[in-house]
């Protein structure tokens, strides 16, 4: 068959399956990002089918979609509100690092996967997932409880330190020195201090630039713009994905807003997209010799956000059912996870084995979450009622 054709007829027909996964995840309460990892699975290297043709366009895409996901999260946030955010959850948000890197890190020193894999599963294990986390307190109503903001405050400490994280860890997957891996940081540091100067300053000039009342123009300033960022940033050994955060970071206002409401489509195709992409280059039948490790992570680092939540919201003063549900809401782990654990494959620094573990706690992690999320009041409340505590929430 014509190469052209087959790579058409098999992107149609993943497109068109993850729109039924997406609809199925909508039906049972859930985050498609597992059913687009198991569709991945299904249909790449040793699964029921797979796809030769569009491999290329699925990294392609893939990467785009890194870069759509990155900065619509900084779309949500504006400069002041990082800095805010920083002050307010600094201490819960060092807790959360050492409670939920170390777990993954041990492992992977356990398994004998060396330094560069216990950075890579740390990284792994410490992110919450923000995107499953905001679509869960959403979808439950709890904007306006008195632990949202809390729970908002550790999950903008994460992703400021995935700002510095992502740079160390794309120097140390490339192999670089000691030297050319401080040169690296400095870069990363330099570039971020930098935005988030010219976001607080001259945030309103940078939405001027974008903006248009013109939807098509509009679209394509944006989309433009991140990519360029992302490129130029690669270019500087910064991770691609941090530059379309940062430029996220400062455009601010309306014009934050508008972009949002316009890129949230391409995003979730091409988030999907590379979801699928990160499963089909995972081997399926791989996950069977690590899922008990999955498992045992799961519990661990499941206990560990429950910990940092409950920590974080007895600081506010919040009662205690809460503080449980300050906890449940960061337990899930999905996109950022994903992007750490794919950087990694990517690079042919570590073991086959380390990206099926991590799929296969992705898969666990962005299930459990929600349905913690979900349950953990219903649960908690009749033995808090006999304490007088249930209404205090």
């Amino acid at each position: 068959m014509d190469p052209l054709a087959l790579t058409l007829i098999e992107l149609g027909a993943v497109v068109f399956c993850l729109g039924l996964l997406a609809r199925l995840a909508g039906r049972i309460g859930m985050s498609p990002i597992p059913l687009y990892l198991l569709g991945g699975l299904a249909f790449g290297a040793g699964g029921i089918v797979k796809l030769e043709g569009m491999h290329e366009f699925a990294h392609l895409s893939g990467e785009i979609g890194v870069i759509l996901l990155l900065l619509m999260l900084g779309l949500e946030y504006t400069a002041a509100e990082l800095f805010t955010g920083l002050r307010r959850s600094w201490q819960a948000g060092v807790l959360d690092l050492v409670l939920n890197f170390l777990p993954g890190a041990v492992l992977a020193l356990f398994l004998g996967w060396g330094g560069v894999g216990a950075m890579v599963m740390g990284g792994v294990t410490y992110i919450s997932s923000s995107g499953i986390a905001a679509k869960v307190i959403t979808d439950l109503g709890r904007l306006g409880n008195r632990e949202t903001p809390v729970v908002l405050s550790i999950l903008v400490f994460e992703d400021l330190a995935m700002a510095v994280y992502l740079p160390i860890l794309t120097a140390t997957l490339a192999g670089v020195s000691f030297l050319g891996g401080l040169t690296t940081v400095g870069i990363a540091l330099a570039v971020v201090s930098l935005v988030l100067m010219v976001a607080l300053r001259h945030g309103h000039r940078v939405s001027k630039a974008v903006h248009s009342e013109n939807s098509e123009v509009f679209l394509l300033n944006v989309l433009g713009a991140a990519l360029l960022v992302a490129g130029i940033a690669s270019a500087m050994q910064v991770s691609a994905a941090v530059g379309a955060f940062m430029l996220g970071i400062a455009i601010s206002g309306a014009t934050a807003h508008n972009a949002t409401r316009i890129l949230e489509p391409l995003r979730d195709l091409f988030a999907a997209i590379f979801f699928v992409a990160f499963g089909l280059n995972t081997d399926p039948t791989s996950i069977p010799p690590v899922l008990g490790w999955a498992l045992v992570l799961a519990v661990i680092t499941a206990a560990t956000k429950m910990l940092t939540g409950i920590w974080a919201a007895k600081q506010a003063g919040i009662a205690r059912p809460g503080r449980l549900r300050a906890g449940a809401a960061l337990i899930a782990r999905g996109e950022f996870s994903i992007v750490i654990a794919g950087l990694a494959v990517a690079s042919g620094a570590v073991t086959d084995e380390l990206a099926a573990l991590a799929t296969a706690y992705v898969l666990l992690m962005a299930v459990v979450g929600p349905l913690a999320a979900r349950y953990v009041e219903p649960l908690v409340k009749p033995l808090l009622r006999p304490v007088g505590l249930a209404a205090k929430a």
